[in-house]
C-alpha cells in the first residue's frame, strides 16, 4: 500500500479555513469550491466526550479488530452522548446559518470508527438526486440541496490517519469528473478511462484536496461534492461523527417504519430538545424500493 505520510497541507491560492465568526466568508468558499473548514467549533472537553460517544454507539462491545471499520447510521439514536452537540449553542448556530432557519430537524447522523490498517474509502458523492429511481433509503433522504458533509474528525484529519479528501469545484451541476476519468452510470462516482466501471479508490486525481483538521474543527461540504478517505496507516483508531439538519418545513414521506432505536430516541430525548425531532425520519438501511 502506498505511503501517504509525505502529503502536506495544500496551498490552494484561496482561503478555505475560517473562524466561527467568519461564516459569510465560509459560505462564499463553500459556494465557490464546494467545501470549507470551520476552525475550533468544539472545545477539547466536548471532543473527548464525543470520542466516547462514538465508541458507545458504534462499537460498544469493543469487537472491532485491526483493519476493520464500522459506521453507525442514525448515531443520534445511540443515546445522550450524541445529544451533547444539540446542547452546544455555537454548534447549533452554525447549522442555523447553513440551513437558513432556526426551525431545524435532525436529518441524518453517523459515527465512524476506522481501525489502524483500515482500507481507503472510494470516491463518491452523497447526493442521490441524479435520477428519480428510489431503490434504497439514501435515495429517499439524500436529495436535499443543503450541505451534505458536516463532519468532526475527532482524532484529526490527515492523510496518514485515514483523513478526508475532497475534489475542489466538483459540486457544480453537470460536473463531468476529473480529467482522465469517466463518471459511473449513476454519477455517484468515477473511474479511470479505459477501465471497467467501478468506484475508484486511488488518490492520483486532479483537484484532490487532502483536509488537515483538529478534533474540534468542522468540515463542511456541499451536497454534490465528491469525497473519499485515505487508508488509516497510523497505530491509532480514527473516530469521526456528524449530525446534519434540514429545514423543519421540508417534510419527507418515508416508506419505512421508524426502527425501535428511533422510537426510543424520540421518546427519551429531553423535552427541550424535542424541537429538533419534528419530522425526524430515522433510517432503515435494509429498506429496498421496487427494482
Amino acid at each position: 500500500m502506498a505511503d501517504y505520510s509525505h502529503i502536506k497541507k495544500p496551498d490552494l491560492g484561496y482561503r478555505y479555513e475560517f473562524a466561527t465568526d467568519e461564516l459569510d466568508a465560509m459560505s462564499e468558499c463553500l459556494e465557490a469550491h464546494g467545501f470549507a473548514i470551520i476552525k475550533d467549533v468544539l472545545p477539547d472537553e466536548i471532543v473527548e466526550k464525543l470520542k466516547q460517544a462514538v465508541y458507545d454507539g458504534t462499537d460498544p462491545d469493543g469487537t472491532l479488530e485491526r483493519g476493520q471499520s464500522r459506521t453507525r447510521h442514525a448515531w443520534i439514536e445511540s443515546g445522550p452522548g450524541a445529544w451533547e452537540l444539540l446542547e452546544y449553542e455555537p454548534f447549533m448556530d452554525i447549522h442555523q446559518y447553513l440551513i437558513g432557519t432556526d426551525d431545524l430537524t435532525v436529518h441524518r447522523s453517523a459515527a465512524i470508527i476506522r481501525m489502524s490498517g483500515s482500507q481507503p474509502v472510494g470516491w463518491h458523492t452523497d447526493w442521490c438526486g441524479f435520477s428519480n429511481r428510489v431503490l434504497n433509503s439514501g435515495d429517499v433522504l439524500n436529495r436535499g440541496l443543503w450541505p451534505s458533509g458536516k463532519w468532526f474528525y475527532l482524532t484529526g484529519s490527515r492523510p496518514v490517519h485515514g483523513g478526508l479528501c475532497v475534489i475542489e469545484d466538483s459540486h457544480v451541476e453537470g460536473w463531468e469528473g476529473p480529467e482522465g476519468f469517466k463518471m459511473t452510470a449513476d454519477r455517484r462516482s468515477f473511474y479511470p478511462e479505459g477501465e471497467e466501471e467501478h468506484r475508484y479508490a486511488g488518490f492520483d486525481i486532479p483537484g484532490l484536496v487532502p483536509l488537515f483538521t483538529n478534533g474540534g474543527d468542522m468540515i463542511v461540504f456541499a451536497h454534490r461534492t465528491y469525497h473519499g478517505a485515505f487508508p488509516n496507516q497510523l497505530d491509532e483508531t480514527r473516530l469521526s461523527c456528524a449530525i446534519g439538519f434540514r429545514d423543519r418545513n421540508h417534510r419527507i414521506d418515508i416508506p419505512w417504519k421508524i426502527p425501535e432505536s428511533g422510537q426510543w430516541f424520540l421518546k427519551n430525548i429531553p423535552d427541550h430538545l424535542k424541537r429538533y425531532t419534528d419530522g425526524y425520519t430515522s433510517i432503515d438501511i435494509g429498506w429496498r424500493g421496487a427494482q
